[in-house]
């Protein structure tokens, strides 16, 4: 489709007729030969000298070539353009982070896979969170992990696949073999500082307590719910463990209750993944939908022609010439041959005598 952007130049157009009809025509004095005896010859031959004018007179083609040239640059000016087909844009409406733990204890096989095989913890939550993800399209995902100290492992970004393949090479000890929950959960809030969006949640995954952190997980709590951020706790493993393994369900309950998020505890992958369908079904997918169609400009096309005329009018700039007052009629009378007016002999006789008697 074509559009103009500035329709109203268009109004530019007759400009150069209402100039022509309003201005007074241009005139440039220029001094003409003179001779020391034109005095004196005026007086003997009883002349007076009146002054001359050339006017241009252009050809009709300069003409055609000098409008067409105008009504390109005014074409020009008011800016053609071509609409390209509407593109429709989809923007992520939410942001998710995702929490895992990378303790020592997450190599504990008491889970099992998709096909049923025994399996370590860490196996088992990332088959499930790679069918979690695949679900986020427009979605925008950060991914930390944590152990004794934790990490970025992702920024919040659109693309889900990058996402995946840094979740499948994290490794258990990779940050150690503690569990700094809190610390985990200080370092992701910094990351949602930089979130625009209204919907911001953390999914934090753990199987053990917190061993330790600088930032308490409950002080942490209280910061996510003050920012805005709802987070979601999953629990897994043993909770009868002692020690560094034993399963902190009170402080995990006490960070969901405060930001406004869910307590779940999954004893296998099958429970496990009913809880990420729950999480999904708890935050489904927002997309706020953008449309806008391109604009092509065109008038460079308009310009270069205007260019191109302007350069054929100045080429053919050395038009006929129309010569008005004495001075034209003296000038038309040479070339025609014209035969002198009578008594010009007997005026030119006496001027010689008069000066023969001097």
């Amino acid at each position: 489709m074509l559009t103009l952007a500035h329709p109203w130049l268009l109004l530019l157009l007759p400009l150069p007729l209402l100039l022509r009809v309003l201005m007074p025509p241009h005139r440039e004095p220029r001094a003409a030969v003179r001779a020391p005896v034109t005095g004196r010859l005026a007086e003997l031959t009883g002349q007076a000298p009146a002054g001359g004018a050339a006017i241009l007179r252009r050809s009709k083609l300069q003409w055609v070539l000098l409008w067409g040239a105008w009504m390109l640059l005014v074409l020009a000016l008011v800016r053609p353009q071509w609409l390209e087909d509407p593109i429709v844009e989809e923007l992520p409406m939410r942001d998710l982070l995702l929490a895992v733990d990378l303790s020592g204890s997450m190599d504990t096989e008491d889970f099992t896979d998709a096909e049923g095989d025994t399996t370590d913890r860490l196996s088992a939550v990332k088959q499930v969170l790679a069918d979690f993800l695949a679900k986020r399209d427009g979605d925008r995902v950060a991914l930390v992990f944590f152990g004794s100290a934790p990490f970025v492992q992702a920024p919040f970004t659109a693309d889900l696949e990058v996402v995946g393949e840094l979740l499948d090479e994290a490794r258990v000890r990779m940050l150690g073999p503690r569990t700094m929950l809190g610390d985990a959960m200080g370092l992701a809030l910094n990351l949602f500082e930089r979130s625009e969006v209204e919907e911001r949640v953390m999914i934090v995954l753990t199987d053990g307590n917190d061993t330790g952190s600088l930032v308490p997980p409950e002080h942490a709590a209280r910061i996510a719910r003050d920012e805005g951020v709802t987070v979601h706790t999953v629990a897994i493993g043993d909770p009868e463990a002692a020690g560094e393994q034993a399963l902190d369900e009170a402080t995990l309950k006490e960070v969901a209750r405060v930001t406004g998020g869910g307590f779940y505890r999954a004893g296998n992958r099958d429970e496990m993944a009913a809880i990420y369908t729950e999480l999904d079904q708890l935050n489904p997918r927002k997309v706020q939908s953008t449309s806008y169609r391109p604009r092509r400009d065109l008038y460079p096309w308009p310009l270069g022609a205007a260019l191109a005329l302007s350069l054929a009018f100045h080429i053919l700039a050395p038009g006929r010439r129309r010569m008005s007052g004495a001075a034209a009629v003296g000038v038309a009378d040479e070339a025609e041959g014209t035969a002198p007016e009578p008594g010009a002999d007997a005026t030119a006789e006496a001027t010689s005598r008069e000066r023969d008697a001097a």
